[in-house]
């Protein structure tokens, strides 16, 4: 077990606030609150954020999401309890994350078209990078969750 480097939000606040505000925005969005915890659960786990993975499972379980598919987000593509909107969201939220693999496929884009307008793919983008940039401050802080 590694310890934390530092704390952003003590050492640029100003900084951290902006950041918590584009968090409120994506928090306020049409989006579902359930999905909303899913794309960051996900997003999470492919960038390594244990601080992040544990506070978002919490967070979708406390919203009434069911355990199996926190658990199952590592094998969404296998998994039938997903639905096609579902799937479409995480397919755009693992391109988005991992964007220097080839960026976010016409497929993806366009698969995600069926369930969403413009303005709320829009949304999901700010979720999806909101949550990148919480993982990138947990990862490299080595922001640990509180042991239970």
């Amino acid at each position: 077990m590694t310890n934390t480097r530092f704390l952003l939000p003590k050492e640029n606040k100003a900084a951290y606030q902006k950041i918590a505000e584009l968090d409120q925005i994506g928090k306020s969005s049409s989006i579902n609150e359930k999905l909303q915890e899913l794309i960051k659960i996900y997003a999470s786990q492919l960038n390594g954020c244990v601080f992040c993975i544990d506070m978002h499972s919490k967070d979708a379980l406390d919203k009434g999401e069911k355990l199996q598919r926190v658990i199952g987000l590592t094998a969404w593509e296998e998994a039938s309890f997903y639905t096609a909107e579902e799937r479409a969201v995480l397919a755009f939220t693992k391109e988005v994350t991992l964007i220097q693999q080839g960026g976010v496929s016409d497929e993806t884009y366009y698969e995600l078209q069926k369930y969403y307008s413009e303005k709320a793919i829009g949304e999901l983008l700010v979720l999806v990078g909101t949550i990148n940039i919480y993982n990138r401050i947990g990862v490299t802080t080595r922001l640990q969750p509180k042991s239970e």
